[in-house]
């Protein structure tokens, strides 16, 4: 068992997490239940995935969570190119949540990797 809190990977997406729900509160009131929501579920799902893959058994059962996690990631990475086209976003804030959420997906692919190959 791993401590997640440890893992840069892990720190790096609860940060993006907070990134996504400061800026998110300030989206349209109609968005609430739609992009809001969207953003916020797939930003948590990021770290939320690393920590329970810390806590299984097993390198193949971590790699996995991982995996999801990258998925979660990829989804935001969409719903950030959606709020920005729609207008939600200021530059600064979308290349802020853009860049973030790819350092994540880059890091979850080079952890994933480094367990292949140490397995």
């Amino acid at each position: 068992m791993r401590d997640f809190r440890k893992l840069q990977v892990w720190q790096r997406a609860h940060q993006l997490v907070q990134a996504v729900y400061k800026v998110t509160a300030h989206f349209p009131r109609t968005e609430t239940y739609g992009l809001v929501s969207q953003m916020r579920r797939a930003a948590v799902s990021i770290p939320t995935n690393i920590a329970e893959g810390c806590g299984r058994e097993g390198e193949a059962e971590l790699g996995r969570f991982f995996q999801i996690a990258a998925g979660s990631a990829s989804e935001l990475e969409y719903e950030v190119l959606l709020a920005g086209d729609l207008g939600f976003l200021e530059e600064g804030e979308y290349d802020q949540l853009s860049e973030g959420t790819i350092e994540v997906k880059r890091m979850l692919t080079a952890f994933s990797r480094k367990l292949k190959a140490d397995s």
